[in-house]
């Protein structure tokens, strides 16, 4: 497979979704009934979109999440405003109200620590460790709000009743290569220069952009976690065990980086195994039992289905670990704005083929009236919830049921955009294989980046 064609793959994972016409069996405008139907069932979002308003109207989510432990948090794009502030709003409500305990972002694994010491005991400082995450797309006020808050929430609480911050996602290793170069440093100084030169790409390599069919990356970034597993100790927090997390990180992120984007067999694609890790990561903190997880990443990972491709996301394999205590937020919008990388349609297009400039708002107008936004906006045209599982209930009108049930047509971008042909980007869902609940923002505008973080200067 050429360089030229995993980048147009990685294009395709990242702009989010698939181009062209309308899908084959979409049931196209929902009727009467089911209009009738998704108005009274509508949840409005009467407080708004920001954290800290009253809370009445989401009291309906705690009958709707009774016996739920992992709440996935979607999103039809990477750089509306109004989802930020929405999950925002959300995750304090289920923290305070609901007793979640983590949040667990589709953002960097490595640097998810320094985040999480952030938030917890206010180490470091709130801008740098987001910038240390490596995702362009939560660099944005929203998300800086919503990490000073947690760190507000965590100030002065038991350690045991503070909530957490997990990265999930096994990219930008920086962070865990500087743990291991620390930890070798004090035990095995001599195997400095090899970590460096074998697996210090896995600092900015993104997955699928080094496709070896012999992942020799992979097996370095094995043999080192052999070497550090050798100091550790079941059940200490010594540095060694420290070091071993961060191993493991590495190896995920070795394989992610030396897999291809197309296999045969699409279980062993790079995009089939990025999301394969990150439901790992998952189950790692709800391996304690008393934690709740509030999941937060692309509609196209939080999904508990695929009605299109092959490859198994994230929330499938949450919902087949863990049964209905996941539910499967997706996050929709009417019209506006969104922040996105442009690139240039062709085989050239890609991760690998960013101009360098910043990403950009990317306007667009009414999804058509047979997509699923416009059948929400239809019947309810204010920022409201919706919980889907009553539709397929066998009491639901029977158009209601088939209407879950039937192929309709959505709008997703990712953190890369089309040029020019991004407003025609859809993909084919079935709601009731894929989202336990709906919420639809009516309008969206642009997620607003921080300025880039400059280390203090020193008097």
């Amino acid at each position: 497979m050429s360089a030229a064609a995993d980048r147009k793959t990685m294009a395709n994972e990242a702009t989010g979704g698939a181009t062209g016409q309308a899908a084959d069996g979409a049931t196209g405008e929902a009727t009467g009934e089911v209009t009738a139907w998704l108005a009274q069932n509508a949840v409005p979002l009467s407080g708004g979109l920001t954290a800290g308003a009253p809370t009445a109207d989401l009291r309906p989510l705690r009958e709707v999440l009774d016996g739920v432990r992992i709440v996935g948090l979607g999103e039809s794009t990477h750089g509306t405003r109004e989802f930020f502030q929405l999950k925002h709003r959300l995750l304090e409500y289920l923290v305070t109200e609901l007793g979640f305990t983590v949040l667990a972002m589709e953002a960097s694994a490595s640097a998810g620590p320094a985040v999480d010491a952030y938030v917890r005991d206010g180490v470091g400082d709130p801008a740098q460790v987001l910038t240390g995450l490596g995702f362009w797309t939560w660099r944005t006020e929203e998300v800086l709000d919503m990490i000073e808050w947690m760190r507000a929430y965590n100030d002065g609480r038991p350690e045991a009743e503070k909530v957490r911050f997990a990265g999930i996602d096994p990219q930008r290793s920086g962070d865990s290569l500087a743990v291991l170069e620390a930890f070798l440093t004090s035990v095995a100084p001599e195997r400095l220069p090899a970590l460096h030169s074998a697996l210090g790409v896995l600092t900015t390599a993104y997955p699928g952009s080094r496709p070896d069919p012999r992942q020799k990356l992979m097996r370095e970034a094995e043999k080192l976690l052999e070497f550090v597993r050798g100091y550790d100790e079941p059940g200490t927090a010594t540095a060694a065990a420290v070091a071993v997390r961060h191993a493991r990180i590495l190896v995920r992120a070795a394989d992610l980086v030396t897999r291809s984007g197309h296999h045969p067999d699409p279980e062993r694609t790079v995009q089939a195994a990025r999301d394969r890790y990150m439901a790992e990561a998952v189950g790692e903190i709800l391996d304690d039992p008393a934690a709740k997880v509030v999941l937060w990443g692309h509609n196209g990972h939080v999904a508990k289905g695929r009605t299109s491709g092959a490859v198994p996301p994230l929330g499938l394999h949450l919902r087949e670990r863990y049964g209905d205590a996941y539910y499967a937020l997706g996050l929709l919008f009417g019209k506006g704005s969104f922040r996105a990388h442009r690139i240039w349609p062709g085989p050239w297009s890609g991760v690998g083929g960013l101009t360098g400039r910043a990403a950009e708002g990317n306007p667009i107008g009414a999804a058509p009236e047979t997509f699923v936004e416009a059948q929400l906006a239809a019947a309810t045209p204010r920022d409201h919830l919706l919980d889907l599982r009553p539709a397929g209930a066998e009491d639901a009108p029977r158009a209601v049921r088939e209407w879950v049930g039937a192929t309709h047509d959505t709008r997703t971008f990712g953190a890369l955009v089309t040029r020019w042909f991004y407003r025609r980007n859809f993909t084919p869902v079935r709601l009731s294989a894929e989202y336990d609940g709906l919420a639809y923002v009516a309008l969206s505008t642009d997620s607003r980046p921080i300025p880039p973080y400059r280390h203090p200067v020193k008097p």
